[in-house]
Parts: structure tokens; C-alpha cells; sequence
């Protein structure tokens, strides 16, 4: 089973702001979770209301992508992308994570 994946105005921001090589990258992982596999470029982060975080390192570079899981209508399984970042530190902002929790709210109305 293939999971649709949807992305917010602010991820694709985000995707667009990223180089190509980059933004294959990030997508190559995307497309990892697509197609059913799990591993480490795809996890739930702890302490949060069910967002998940898309990790992709290249060329030395942390990127994230901020989603949740959603089932509507007649999709089986949703993967919504909020927003994303460039990490440089070891520790995610508390901002980027509460802005993802925000959108996901909003998004839910």
C-alpha cells in the first residue's frame, strides 16, 4: 500500500527554498515512508501531539520536515508535511515544533 503525502504552504516553502541536490535528497527519504519502509529518516517526535519528523542528512547538513499522520475521507493512510528547517544545532527548537503543532491544529479545523 502507497501513503499519499501532502504538503502544507509552509513545506513547500520550505522544499522550495532547499538546492536541487538537497531537495532529491529530502525526497528520496519522503519517498522511503511512501512506499511502506521505516528507519530513522521518519520518526515520531517525543513529548509531542503526534508530529513526526522527516531526517535527512547531506552533505553535512540537517534538514527537517515536520508532518503528522491524518486519515479523511476515503485515503486508508496521510502523511501531512507543516514546515520545515535546516538544523544546526543537536536540539530542535521548541518554536519549529509548537509552529508544526500549530499548523496541524489549523489544519484540523
Amino acid at each position: 500500500m502507497e501513503i499519499e503525502i501532502d504538503y502544507l504552504e509552509e513545506a513547500e516553502k520550505f522544499l522550495d527554498s532547499l538546492d536541487n541536490k538537497a531537495r532529491q535528497k529530502v525526497f528520496s527519504d519522503i519517498n522511503k515512508t511512501r512506499h511502506g519502509l521505516r528507519g530513522e529518516w521518519f520518526k515520531k517526535m517525543p513529548g509531542t501531539d503526534n508530529i513526526w519528523e522527516f531526517r535527512t542528512l547531506y552533505n553535512k547538513t540537517y534538514y527537517r520536515l515536520f508532518a503528522f499522520w491524518h486519515k479523511t475521507g476515503n485515503k486508508e493512510t496521510l502523511i501531512v508535511c507543516t514546515n520545515g528547517l535546516i538544523k544546526k544545532t543537536d536540539k530542535t527548537p521548541p518554536g519549529e515544533i509548537e509552529r508544526a503543532e500549530r499548523i496541524k491544529r489549523d489544519y484540523l479545523k
